[in-house]
């Protein structure tokens, strides 16, 4: 879940993010929210997941580019301030602020934006599955709320909480439900340690394709586990273990119990313990109401 709240920004990078915000919702769900702004730049990066939500103050949408020229030649001219370029290359100071903007520089810079301001109307078209005189046709403009919806450029109005929860009942119907590893009937399959090995040959019993489809699931849940397992090492500082609970069969249940009783175990023998008791009153024998932690808790009992 993308939780989009910005203005935008500048071109440089933005439709790779965005492209491969795309490419990422091929391998898992990715859903945005404009909560509140999904302006320019930001939009680009958010009309790239599958679905994308609008609060009700919020909006999406300035589907355009800018660029802006400061001329400060008069300000320099009363501030007495002269600056001389000194470039190689006719064009070097096209666009100083020192200097107004030379027609061909204009000229230059307008057919840049006019190619960007392309890209960005082919990607939110793409992106949103627009025609792209629609998306042209917006001419950069705001669209706040239910009027984004209507616009095309979101797929609905709702809060963060909203769509977290539409994102959750979305994956729950989705996920593959879990199934145990299947066995032959004659015990031609056996698993250890969640890893199954065939006994005999498979095409006996299963046929060639469904035997290659067992192997073939049986290799993708062992580089699964392998994976998760390396993971699991590195967040808990200990990367070179990895290939140890691998080569030893171990399963991910396993080895978090392992590292989280290495870690509880470091903790203990690293813990600070104070054993010093006064002896005036902790001995045996000695009277509790001499005890200070008995007369600080009288106190603050009988405070108003």
């Amino acid at each position: 879940m993308l939780d989009i709240d910005s203005p935008g920004g500048e071109t440089g990078g933005c439709f790779e993010l965005a492209r491969r915000v795309r490419e990422a919702a091929a391998v898992k769900p990715v859903w945005a929210v404009a909560n509140d702004a999904a302006f320019s730049a930001a939009y680009a990066i958010g009309c790239a997941a599958e679905r994308l939500f609008v609060t009700e103050t919020g909006g999406v949408g300035s589907i355009g580019v800018i660029a802006l020229h400061v001329d400060q030649s008069v300000k320099d001219a009363r501030d007495g301030l002269r600056y001389t370029a000194i470039t190689a290359g006719e064009r070097k100071n096209d666009y100083s602020p020192h200097e107004p903007l030379a027609d061909a520089a204009r000229a230059a810079l307008q057919a840049e934006v006019d190619r960007l301001h392309a890209l960005f109307v082919a990607h939110v078209a793409a992106m949103r599955g627009l025609p792209e005189d629609a998306v042209r046709a917006t001419e950069a403009a705001l669209f706040f709320g239910p009027q984004a919806a209507r616009a095309g450029l979101a797929d609905g109005v709702a809060t963060l909480p909203a769509v977290l929860a539409e994102f959750d009942r979305h994956l729950a119907a989705t996920r593959r439900p879990s199934s145990p590893p299947r066995q032959a009937p004659t015990g031609k399959a056996t698993v250890l340690r969640g890893t199954p090995t065939m006994t005999d040959t498979p095409s006996e019993t299963l046929g060639v394709d469904e035997a290659a489809a067992l192997v073939a699931e049986a290799r993708r849940e062992v580089a699964q586990s392998a994976k998760v397992i390396a993971e699991l090492c590195l967040i808990a500082g200990c990367p070179e273990r990895a290939a140890e609970f691998i080569a030893a069969g171990r399963t991910e249940d396993e080895v978090r119990r392992l590292l989280l009783d290495a870690r509880a175990a470091h903790s203990m023998a690293s813990a600070v313990r104070s054993t010093h008791v006064p002896q005036d009153w902790a001995t045996p024998g000695a009277d509790p109401a001499a005890s200070p932690v008995v007369a600080a808790v009288k106190k603050l009992v009988t405070r108003e």
